[in-house]
C-alpha cells in the first residue's frame, strides 16, 4: 500500500503543475499576485512567463523520466512547492488581500492558510516520491484500484484546500466574485460622497469639489487619494469603498504627509475627528498616530489594507494617477 501511495504522487504532483501552467498562461492581465507581488512590478510578467515554462517542463518530467533523472525532477518538483509555501506566508503578511496566482485568474482568494498548506502538501508529496519505482506514465498505463482510491482520497483534500473551487463555481454560476467584477468609478464616488464619512472627515479638501489625484483597487475595495489640509498642515486623506453589497462600507484615513503619521481613522460609523490635535509649547499640532474608529477595522472575508500602506503602496492590479478602474 505504501509503494503505490509513492508510486501515485508524481502524476498527481505532475497534473497540479499542468492545471496551474495552463490557468496562468491564459490569464492575460498584468497583475503580480502571489510570489510575483514581492518584485517590482516590471518583473510581473516575466515572472509568470518564467513560472508557466518551468511549471511544465517539470510536469513533463515527472510523467516521462525515470530513476536518478526522475528523483531530481521529484527533488525540484519539492523544492518548488516548498519555496512557494515560503513566499505566500510572505505575501499573507505583506499585503492579506492579495491572491496566491497559483492558478492565474481564479487565484484572486486572498493567500490564507490552505493555499500555504496545498502548496506544503505538494511539497511533501514530491519529496516522498524520490525513490519510487517507475515512472509517472508508467503508473497511469496500468491502473489499479488501490491507486485509483488512494489518487481520489489525495485529490479531495487538494481540493479541499484549494479556494480556487469557490471561484470557479461562482463563474460558472455567471456570478463573478467583487475581486474581478467591474465596477464603474463613477458609481462608487456617488456612494463616497453620500456616505456620513464623507462629510464628517476631519479634514479640508482642496477645492469645493474636489477630485482625487490616484484611484486604484484592492480586491473589493476601491481607494480614491485627496489632498488636503488639517490644522494648517498638508495632509492625504484615503478613502476606502467596498464593491458589494447593497449598502457597501466605507472608511478613511487622514496621513500628515509630513511625517506620514495617521492622524485619524474613520468607519461608516465613527468620530467626527473634531477633537483638536496636542499642541506644544509653540502651538504646532502634534500628531497622534491613530484614532481608532468605533467599527473594527477587520472584517469576516474582507481585508482592506492600513491606513499607512494605503499611502505608500498602489496595491492594484496595475492602477495608478490616471488609470482608475
Amino acid at each position: 500500500m505504501l509503494a503505490t501511495l509513492l508510486q501515485i504522487q508524481p502524476p498527481i504532483v505532475a497534473l497540479m503543475l499542468l492545471l496551474g501552467a495552463a490557468a496562468k498562461a491564459a490569464d492575460r492581465s498584468a497583475a503580480g499576485q502571489g510570489p510575483a507581488s514581492l518584485l517590482p512590478r516590471s518583473l510581473h510578467r516575466p515572472f509568470q512567463v518564467l513560472a508557466v515554462a518551468a511549471e511544465a517542463l517539470l510536469a513533463v518530467a515527472l510523467l516521462v523520466l525515470g530513476g536518478p533523472l526522475g528523483d531530481l525532477a521529484r527533488g525540484a518538483a519539492a523544492v518548488l512547492f516548498a519555496a512557494s509555501a515560503a513566499a505566500l506566508v510572505v505575501v499573507r503578511r505583506r499585503d492579506p488581500g492579495m491572491g496566491c496566482g497559483c492558478f492565474g485568474g481564479l487565484s484572486t482568494t486572498p493567500v490564507g492558510w490552505r493555499s500555504i498548506g496545498r502548496a506544503g502538501l505538494l511539497a511533501a508529496a514530491s519529496a516522498a516520491s524520490i525513490g519510487a519505482a517507475g515512472t509517472g506514465t508508467a503508473v497511469l498505463a496500468d491502473p489499479t484500484w488501490a491507486a485509483a482510491g488512494l489518487a481520489a482520497v489525495e485529490l479531495g483534500a487538494i481540493l479541499a484546500l484549494s479556494p480556487e473551487l469557490n471561484e470557479a463555481v461562482a463563474r460558472v454560476a455567471r456570478r463573478e466574485p467583487c475581486e474581478v467584477r467591474p465596477v464603474p468609478v463613477r458609481r462608487t464616488m456617488n456612494r463616497l460622497r453620500a456616505s456620513d464619512v464623507w462629510r464628517s472627515v476631519p479634514a479640508t479638501l482642496d477645492s469645493e469639489k474636489p477630485q482625487p489625484v490616484d484611484v486604484w483597487r484592492n480586491g473589493c475595495w476601491r481607494l480614491f487619494r485627496f489632498d488636503g489640509r488639517r490644522y494648517g498642515r498638508p495632509v492625504h486623506v484615503v478613502f476606502a469603498v467596498e464593491l458589494h453589497g447593497r449598502d457597501p462600507q466605507v472608511r478613511a484615513a487622514v496621513i500628515d504627509i509630513g511625517n506620514g503619521a495617521t492622524l485619524a481613522v474613520l468607519g461608516e460609523i465613527a468620530d467626527d475627528g473634531s477633537t483638536p490635535l496636542p499642541r506644544n509649547r509653540n502651538g504646532v499640532p502634534q500628531p497622534t498616530n491613530t484614532v481608532l474608529p468605533r467599527t473594527p477595522r477587520r472584517f469576516p472575508g474582507r481585508n482592506i489594507p492600513s491606513a499607512r500602506r494605503s499611502r505608500d503602496r498602489i496595491a492594484d492590479t496595475g492602477s495608478g494617477p490616471g488609470q482608475p478602474n
